[in-house]
């Protein structure tokens, strides 16, 4: 069994919550790039700029599949907005052509 400190808490409970705030520290700052990519991406289709929007559509896919396998984002999330945000890049490529 764990060890009790004075404090009347698990040393093992302690850890953990310190690891989780570690966590949720790191997770938020990578919704927030994600979310950034995503933007930067939908300012650049709505400047009708097919070339940046793709560059960026690539970094973005990147940064969601980065946080799908760590377990920051659900999958699922992650491939509709993958999807969602490839079709808007997708409508400005063929308007252009």
């Amino acid at each position: 069994m764990a060890k009790i400190k004075k404090t009347g808490r698990h040393t093992s409970a302690q850890k953990a919550q310190r690891q989780a705030e570690r966590h949720t520290v790191h997770n938020v700052q990578l919704h927030s790039h994600i979310r950034t990519l995503a933007r930067k991406v939908e300012a650049a289709v709505a400047g009708k700029d097919a070339k940046l929007a793709r560059q960026l559509l690539n970094e973005a896919f990147s940064a969601w599949d980065k946080a799908t396998k760590s377990g920051v984002i659900h999958d699922n999330a992650a491939s509709r907005k993958k999807a969602r945000l490839a079709h808007r890049v997708q409508q400005l490529e063929t308007a252009k052509a």
